[in-house]
């Protein structure tokens, strides 16, 4: 991921920072029994009672073989019962390297408390090349941090520099939050995503996030944006100001409210010690946190209405269990598939521990979500295979003949898809949306433009996201370097709330990326000529081709004229790294608004509303 950093003021900065297989013998892991079931050696779950020194060292050996990780096979599930963690004198302070994640598990997120700060910082490569750009694949959620961080010099505060798919849910944070690590040169970062959380005093600095998502959430203050910062249904949240200008600062891209939302369902356990799954409710027109003003709403699934995966289980026993009726919970690793991961039953419950990540085996689909009433999907990663499967993750049936509910709708949370990097991969698209009323919250699509198996011909994929269903809502959609359309929608009532995409660097010719003859290019974001109805909100498209040959592409947008008019907000492309870059986008979207190019490197080409 090649960014380049938008000017941060220093002054500005120093304003907001100054008002502002590790377990140890203690740590062993749970003996199965009812309510608590055996989720193997890559769930370490702690409790208040456990030595402080003990949790520490778990903490910081994994961390230690996972900070630098990005591509490695280690996945990891950090859990922490009710109770308080460190002290002001002796704070908990760890770091969350690559395919961590790190949960509470309480009901609310202040049963758990941590004194201390959990973070991220920049990885460097040399000298003044220090960056968060490519701090993918982890999270934290459903606990309080009380930031305390004595003796941290230049890091005193909550950390969180990430990129992509690095969600941060249900967290309330008491302190200094910065989403930026200004401790070492240069400092870029492209992020991110921050949903059902609260910051109480303090600034949150958003320095050189270039982009950002922050839903139904608490802020005191957010400091600055920098291309596009959208908040949906945020207390506290900037006022509408897109394009940047010095009257409002900005940019910033506002919503009063979130339209329809489902909070990831989460793993909990209660007063008895007994594992639940805490499904919350869908939820309309709402403002801040589900938890801030009581319970939130929703239902509890016991343990034992789950099948608790390993990698070592077969898909036959997957799809068994899924069709005695059994949710599933797939714990920490790699997943080879040897067939489809069938999900058939309405309101089954898919929760990843650990970033499980799952790859296909001869060309197959990874996980087909038949009829798609009331599913939720949560935590996963779908890595393609080396032989090329036609779509990685399918929501519906293609024959349009979905059971769906605007009632109950489907939802995915945190959901990732990768195409090489790790490994050479190809996948003729990622994600295939059939059903209608599905809510997209958090979705990475990414084919790698670094690593292992990465090439024009190598890492082959068409698209990214395809939508085909009616009145489906995306929060956070990144999709990124597909060969092709990248988001195709054919549905009607389409809402997307943010929108964040890079073109394939990598066209090795015009000839080679035409999306038609006389149209160089491929548009990032189609929406189809039948759509009657779609609306978008704070959607960028950014250009890097660095074959070092001029390659452009005629529009970042294609939309249908016959939407109603300010259908879109706040869109926007930029044509990144003058120094690297060749080509450009000609037009925002369709044949509306201006060309980012060598002309006007690092400099946003806004359209404020279209048609």
């Amino acid at each position: 991921m090649r960014k380049v950093l938008a000017r941060w003021s220093l002054v500005a900065l120093a304003f907001a920072v100054m008002s502002s297989g590790f377990a140890t013998t203690a740590l062993a892991e749970r003996a199965e029994s009812p309510g608590q079931p055996d989720f193997g050696p890559n769930v370490h779950i702690f409790n208040s009672s456990m030595p402080q020194s003990d949790i520490q060292a778990t903490v910081d050996a994994i961390a230690a073989q996972q900070v630098s990780n990005q591509f490695g096979t280690q996945r990891y599930a950090l859990l922490f019962e009710p109770g308080t963690y460190g002290s002001a004198t002796k704070p908990l302070n760890f770091q969350i390297g690559y395919y961590t994640t790190v949960a509470g598990l309480g009901l609310s997120p202040d049963d758990v408390v941590i004194n201390g700060s959990i973070y991220v910082r920049n990885q460097c490569f040399g000298a003044n090349n220090c960056t968060a750009l490519v701090n993918f694949w982890r999270s934290m959620s459903n606990l309080t941090i009380n930031v305390t961080t004595p003796g941290f010099g230049c890091y005193s505060g909550e950390f969180w520099a990430v990129s992509q798919a690095a969600p941060m849910r249900r967290v309330h944070v008491n302190g200094f939050m910065t989403l930026m690590d200004y401790c070492t040169p240069p400092s870029f970062a492209s992020g991110g995503f921050i949903a059902d959380s609260e910051f109480d005093g303090s600034v949150v600095v958003n320095g050189s996030q270039q982009q950002w998502i922050t839903r139904n959430s608490k802020v005191d203050q957010w400091t600055n944006g920098v291309w596009n910062q959208v908040f949906s249904g945020v207390v506290g949240a900037p006022a509408q100001c897109f394009p940047s200008q010095a009257s409002c600062g900005g940019p910033y891209t506002t919503l009063a409210a979130s339209p329809v939302t489902r909070e990831a369902p989460f793993l909990y356990s209660d007063p008895e010690d007994h594992f639940k799954v805490f499904v919350p409710s869908l939820q309309h027109n709402t403002v801040g946190t589900s938890w801030g003003a009581g319970a939130t709403p929703g239902s509890s699934i016991s343990i034992d209405e789950f099948f608790v995966a390993r990698p070592s289980d077969s898909v036959g026993t997957i799809n068994k269990a899924l069709r005695r009726g059994k949710n599933l919970i797939l714990t920490p690793g790699i997943y080879q598939l040897d067939r489809t991961i069938e999900v058939t039953r309405p309101d089954t419950v898919v929760l990843g521990l650990g970033i499980p990540t799952l790859i296909p085996r001869h060309g197959g689909v990874a996980m087909n979500v038949a009829g798609a009433r009331g599913v939720l999907l949560s935590g996963l990663l779908f890595d393609a295979g080396a032989a090329r499967s036609p779509v990685l993750l399918q929501i519906g049936s293609r024959d349009g003949q979905n059971e769906s509910d605007d009632g109950d709708p489907s939802a995915l949370q945190d959901v990732f898809f990768r195409i090489g990097g790790a490994a050479p991969g190809k996948a003729t698209a990622s994600l295939v949306v059939n059903s209608d009323n599905v809510i997209l919250d958090d979705i990475w699509a990414w084919r790698a433009d670094h690593g292992n198996g990465v090439g024009w011909t190598v890492n082959t994929a068409d698209t990214g996201v395809v939508v085909n269903g009616d009145n489906v809502t995306a929060y956070g959609l990144f999709v990124e370097h597909y060969q092709k359309y990248e988001v195709i929608w054919n549905g009607d009532g389409g809402n997307v709330v943010f929108f964040q995409n890079e073109m394939p660097y990598d066209p090795p010719s015009q000839a080679a990326w035409m999306e038609a003859p006389g149209v160089d290019g491929w548009a990032a974001f189609k929406v189809s000529s039948e759509v009657e109805r779609f609306t978008g909100y704070g959607m960028g498209s950014y250009s890097f081709f660095n074959q070092h040959v001029n390659i452009y592409a005629a529009h970042a947008f294609e939309v249908p004229d016959i939407l109603p008019p300010s259908s879109l907000h706040d869109l926007l492309t930029i044509f990144l790294d003058a120094k690297n870059g060749s080509g450009g986008i000609l037009h925002v979207v369709n044949d509306t608004g201006g060309s980012s190019t060598i002309a006007n490197p690092d400099v946003v080409v806004p359209v404020v509303s279209y048609p």
